[in-house]
């Protein structure tokens, strides 16, 4: 089955498994009651993915099921829409749909090994970030292209900072504004697929300003 695959195999890179995948927070007007959030219908869903055979599924399912489960929640569909892809540029400003993270596992002075996640104000956040979409490009037999390109941050403070309880792991995360400068396919992969680390799991989605 697709969703077998892309849970299990989906494209494997050294010791890596690229899903190629991404989807937004929900957008919406919510409140906060008894440390929940509860949102007010409607609220949007952003979904992201290079695979197009990936999008036909889940729109076939959620055409003919008319609900999607969120956790244990049930929403009903209302509508389902495929957004035109962006004008390419040498440089566009993009801003957050789900925030991005980047992390390298280093050794404390226990000996254990510890999870280190980068913000944006760091060096070497943008370097991860660059090797991180190298990396995936590597996994779909791309040449490396990325002598010059860069992504920084625009309007991003520790406000933009999420920090966020995954399976009992924690996770930081940054939204914010962004400019990008990639060639087109690699600003089309991260379009599709995400920037950063963690995609799949809701992390990094972009959308252009």
């Amino acid at each position: 089955m697709l969703s077998d695959w892309l849970h299990n195999e989906a494209t494997r890179f050294e010791k890596r498994h690229f899903r190629f995948f991404t989807f937004s927070r929900l957008i919406g007007k919510y409140k906060i009651e008894d440390k929940k959030i509860v949102f007010s219908p409607p609220v949007k869903l952003y979904i992201g993915t290079i695979h197009k055979v990936i999008l036909e599924s889940l729109i076939e399912n959620m055409l003919k099921s008319g609900e999607i489960l969120l956790g244990k929640n049930s929403c009903y569909i209302e509508s389902i829409e495929i957004e035109s892809p962006p004008e390419y540029r040498e440089k566009i400003v993009v801003k957050t749909l789900s925030p991005i993270t980047i992390r390298s596992t280093l050794k404390g002075d226990d000996g254990k090994k510890k999870s280190y996640y980068y913000s944006p104000f760091e060096k070497d956040w943008e370097k991860m970030i660059l090797d991180n979409l190298r990396r995936k490009a590597k996994a779909l037999g791309w040449k490396d292209e990325l002598k010059d390109a860069h992504v920084r941050p625009v309007k991003v403070s520790k406000k933009n900072l999420h920090v966020v309880f995954y399976r009992d792991t924690v996770i930081k995360a940054w939204s914010g504004i962004y400019e990008i400068s990639l060639p087109e396919p690699y600003f089309r992969l991260a379009y599709d697929s995400g920037l950063g680390a963690k995609n799949s799991q809701g992390f990094g989605m972009i959308k252009c300003l």
